[in-house]
């Protein structure tokens, strides 16, 4: 059986992953009914998979434990879940509880992972890596969590820049705390 394999990821409404200035986590917008969302998703049994910067950016947020959200339940119980670090440039033990960083190809060891694995695989960022596996049909499902922003002069990180084109087809869609958009699409490479 191939585990699921879900690219998680927070947006605003125009595409961009994070922002600088004074936003802040979930870009203010957050409230119970996200995090408890959050909360539920991540209690499941699952496997998180990172690129080495997603890997190296969370490590370095949780480590300064400055921003707030940091210590919201559903970020301790990813950062407690198992997890694989794709890259060519880290080198373990790592700084996280039970994450092995695995050396090559993201599609090679995210391929063996989904062919391996018992349990349904996670990557929450981890952007450019993400955007290579969806080429490939490796990302099952493209879980957004869109919220209620425009980031027009601070946006950073597109999500989708230089992605392949894609047709989605809608699986769930949710409004949580009245104003934040998650949505889930299975992709099809558009040929």
């Amino acid at each position: 059986m191939t585990a699921t394999y879900t690219f998680d990821v927070f947006a605003s409404l125009d595409g961009f992953g994070t922002a600088s200035g004074d936003w802040g986590g979930y870009w203010g917008k957050q409230g119970p009914e996200l995090l408890d969302h959050r909360l539920a998703q991540y209690s499941e049994d699952q496997r998180m998979v990172f690129g080495a910067n997603t890997y190296r950016a969370f490590a370095q947020i949780l480590a300064a434990g400055t921003e707030e959200s940091v210590r919201d339940p559903w970020v301790t119980r990813m950062r407690n879940l198992p997890a694989t670090v794709v890259s060519t440039t880290l080198q373990g033990p790592l700084d996280w509880p039970d994450a092995t960083v695995v050396s090559g190809d993201a599609l090679d060891i995210v391929a063996r992972l989904k062919e391996e694995s018992e349990v349904p695989l996670r990557s929450h960022g981890s952007l450019s890596m993400n955007r290579a596996l969806m080429a490939v049909g490796l990302v099952d499902r493209v879980q957004v969590t869109i919220y209620p922003v425009i980031t027009g002069q601070t946006g950073e990180n597109p999500i989708f820049r230089d992605a392949a084109d894609f047709d989605l087809e809608l699986i769930e869609h949710r409004t949580l705390d009245g104003h934040i958009q998650e949505l889930v699409y299975r992709p099809t490479l558009h040929t």
